[in-house]
């Protein structure tokens, strides 16, 4: 007798029905149910595998601000002539560490890298006309909603994983801030601390001239008297900025403060960096020493052609400008990490809105290509193959290994220890932390 035939004869009997019931039919029919329910949940389980998670600690993201195109950088085709209109590469191209992976002529320190790096040079979207659209995508995963401010990458980070350290913001924003970095419905508390100088440090966190550490120790426990007194039920807002408060007295403190003091560093050390860009990125590595979890590197505010990553017309000129500024900076950020054996916990990211069309236009620029770009990834203990996916001999098209951003985004939580598969909320209503997107499992193998 079933359990369900059980709960039949017992409405039976309870309307007067002289039926029996067997009390070992019965136990016999539990016990059977309770084993159907294990199997079936048995099979649930192997239907969802465990998600991927790698071994990283820490982000380093690089964003190219104006769409960085792959066929000049991490995925050179033909060469090609913007005189004659004949589409293909602007460079040459040279061999990697990777037998069979090539790089532009202009990224020899990259080249001796790319065995701990994967140019994924697949990746794909639709969006192409509008840099902020597409720039939103490439920081949030999704498309811009009208009823949704989704939370960037950092922001999911620093909420899931947090400061590596205590006394440590977990999101650090060397660049100017702008809402396609932010926590959307996140929160303030899982935003950034940003800065715009690395001479200067954060300015937010700076004691105003003429306030000394007594005045200051005093209006800080006003401010907790204040807080002491109001309602314990204050809105979520207002809980957010206490906290943002607490949060910028303890960071204000020497200890962490002197993370921004570059000259602590030898001086050959800084020098092998390069410029401010290359400066930045060695403040995101004294930061991620210090516990920072993710820090996001903007290379759109020091432009050497007047244009930057979106070389329209003669923009295209000096555009090996930026290239070697971004290979002398990003090899010495490697090798950096490396040598204090933090690689393998410190994933680097490199993205950027869209890529760039093999073709040239009427002033011997590009345009832009969302159909396929490249993103790279660098370090974090994956297991690396110096490029994944194949784009035709254009770069136009996408001949295998599609990545779609919340692909490449799952990759990045994976490589955390994030799981991928989960859901972030926006007060009760669910949101897919990626969207869907699945890890590149070959990394991670």
């Amino acid at each position: 007798m079933s359990l369900f035939g059980y709960l039949d004869s017992f409405k039976d009997q309870s309307a007067g029905t002289s039926m029996k019931m067997d009390r070992r039919a019965f136990l016999q029919s539990s016990s059977a149910a309770t084993v159907a329910v294990g199997v079936f949940q048995d099979s649930l389980a192997q239907e969802s595998p465990k998600p991927i998670a790698g071994q990283a600690e820490h982000v380093i993201s690089i964003w190219l601000g104006g769409g960085m195109g792959a066929l000049d950088t991490f995925d050179p085709k033909q060469k090609g002539d913007p005189k004659s209109k004949k589409a293909g590469s602007y460079y040459d191209s040279i061999d990697t560490s990777v037998d069979g992976v090539r790089v532009c002529e202009h990224l020899p320190k990259m080249a001796r890298w790319m065995h701990q790096v994967t140019a994924v040079r697949t990746v794909h979207h639709d969006v192409i006309d509008e840099h902020a659209a597409a720039a939103n995508r490439m920081h949030t995963g999704r498309p811009i909603s009208g009823t949704v401010v989704y939370p960037s990458l950092g922001s999911v980070i620093a909420n899931q994983r947090g400061a590596a350290k205590t006394g440590v913001p977990p999101y650090v924003l060397i660049g100017y801030p702008n809402v396609t970095r932010g926590p959307g419905f996140l929160g303030a508390k899982d935003g950034y601390l940003y800065l715009t100088d690395t001479s200067q440090g954060p300015a937010g966190l700076s004691r105003p001239q003429g306030l000394d550490p007594k005045r200051s120790d005093r209006r800080q426990q006003w401010l907790k008297k204040l807080s002491d007194q109001s309602p314990e039920a204050a809105s979520q807002e207002i809980s957010d900025y206490r906290k943002a408060i607490q949060d910028s007295f303890r960071w204000s403190g020497p200890e962490f403060l002197s993370a921004f003091d570059l000259k602590l560093e030898p001086g050959t050390l800084r020098d092998s960096y390069g410029g401010e860009f290359g400066q930045r990125c060695l403040l995101a590595r004294r930061l991620t020493e210090r516990g920072v979890r993710f820090v996001e590197v903007s290379h759109n505010l020091n432009f050497l052609n007047g244009a930057g990553w979106d070389v329209h017309n003669e923009g295209i000129l000096q555009q090996h400008a930026l290239i070697r500024e971004l290979d002398t900076a990003l090899g010495a950020l490697l090798a950096d990490l490396a040598e204090k054996k933090q690689l393998d916990r410190t994933l680097l990211v490199i993205t950027t809105e869209f890529g760039r069309p093999p073709e040239f236009d009427s002033g011997g620029g590009r345009g832009h290509q969302a159909s396929a770009f490249a993103c790279v990834l660098a370090g974090g203990g994956l297991r690396h193959t110096g490029a994944y996916g194949q784009t035709d001999d254009l770069g136009k098209l996408i001949v295998s290994d599609p990545v779609s951003v919340p692909d490449f985004f799952a990759t990045i939580h994976a490589s955390l220890g994030i799981d991928y598969t989960k859901n972030l909320y926006d007060q009760d209503r669910p949101v897919p932390i990626t969207d869907m997107g699945k890890p590149i499992e070959r990394l991670f193998a």
